[in-house]
C-alpha cells in the first residue's frame, strides 16, 4: 500500500471570530472525519490538531484547531486539503476501494495490453467511474463494475477487453 496523504475535507472559509473554520467534506461525514486528530501531519510539527468538530447540518462540518486563535488565521486556511496518511485509513473488504489506492495504478486489459495509467476516480452519481490515460495522452472511461474490471490489486487495475476504447 503507498502511503500518501488522502484529502478528507477542504477548508472553505472562516466560521464566526474565534477561529473556527468550515469544512467542505469528501468522504462518509463528520463521523467519518472523527476518526482523526490531526491533519496535514509531515512531521515537522506544521499540521492542525482538532479540538472540535461538529456537523454543520448541510452537509459539511465547523472545526477548531489547535493551532488557529483567531477569525483572520482561519481565513488565512481557506482552500487548505485536510489530509491524511493512507496507512492511518481503516483497513477494507477485499470488494471495496479507496479511490486514493487506485489513483496512479498500470491499466491492463484481460487479454495482456498495456493500456496506461489510473489518472482520476469519479462520481457522476451511478457509481464510480475510473479514467485511464494511455501512453499517447488520450484518455478513455470505464465503470469501476465488475463486468469492466473484473479485478484490481495494489500493483494494477485489469479492465475486460470489451470496455477498452
Amino acid at each position: 500500500m503507498r502511503d500518501r496523504p488522502v484529502t478528507l475535507a477542504a477548508i472553505t472559509g472562516a466560521h464566526g471570530v474565534t477561529g473556527e473554520v468550515r469544512l467542505k467534506l469528501f468522504g462518509e461525514g463528520v463521523a467519518a472525519l472523527k476518526r482523526y486528530r490531526a491533519f496535514n501531519d509531515s512531521g515537522d510539527g506544521s499540521g492542525l490538531t482538532v479540538v472540535k468538530l461538529k456537523d454543520d447540518g448541510k452537509g459539511g462540518a465547523i472545526a477548531r484547531f489547535a493551532e488557529v486563535p483567531d477569525r483572520t488565521a482561519a481565513e488565512k486556511l481557506r482552500g487548505t486539503a485536510l489530509t491524511v496518511r493512507r496507512s492511518e485509513m481503516p483497513a477494507l473488504p477485499d470488494d471495496e476501494y479507496y479511490h486514493a489506492d487506485l489513483i496512479g495504478l498500470p491499466a491492463v486489459s484481460t487479454e495482456g495490453e498495456t493500456l496506461g495509467e489510473c489518472v482520476a476516480v469519479e462520481n457522476f452519481g451511478a457509481g464510480d467511474v475510473i479514467e485511464i490515460r494511455k501512453a499517447d495522452g488520450k484518455k478513455f472511461m470505464v465503470p469501476m463494475k465488475l463486468e469492466a474490471v473484473p479485478e484490481w490489486t495494489d500493483e494494477r487495475i485489469v479492465i475486460e477487453a470489451g470496455w477498452v476504447e
